[in-house]
């Protein structure tokens, strides 16, 4: 088994985890992991990720985190919509 390390950055966890198996097999594992920085351990049977897959998990990390921004957004909005009107006095 080979076990690697991968900080963090850019990446999010939800992503590398249904990720994972796809690029590198169903043995694959990671969780998260310090090694002087916050990253991850990845543990597989076969090869490294290459520099593409990693690219692609900080794309689809940057979509899910862009969908939560929005998300976050209109949630915000609605809130302020269903407040009640105040009249001035």
């Amino acid at each position: 088994m080979n076990k690697y390390w991968i900080p963090h950055v850019d990446i999010n966890k939800k992503v590398i985890t249904q990720e994972i198996q796809l690029y590198l097999g169903p043995e694959s594992t990671v969780r998260p992991y310090t090694q002087e920085v916050d990253g991850f351990l990845i543990t597989t049977p076969g090869e490294c990720l290459t520099d593409e897959q990693i690219d692609d998990i900080c794309r689809k990390s940057k979509e899910v985190w862009e969908r939560q921004a929005a998300k976050q957004t209109n949630t915000e909005a609605t809130r302020l919509l269903l407040r009640p009107l105040h009249q001035a006095i």
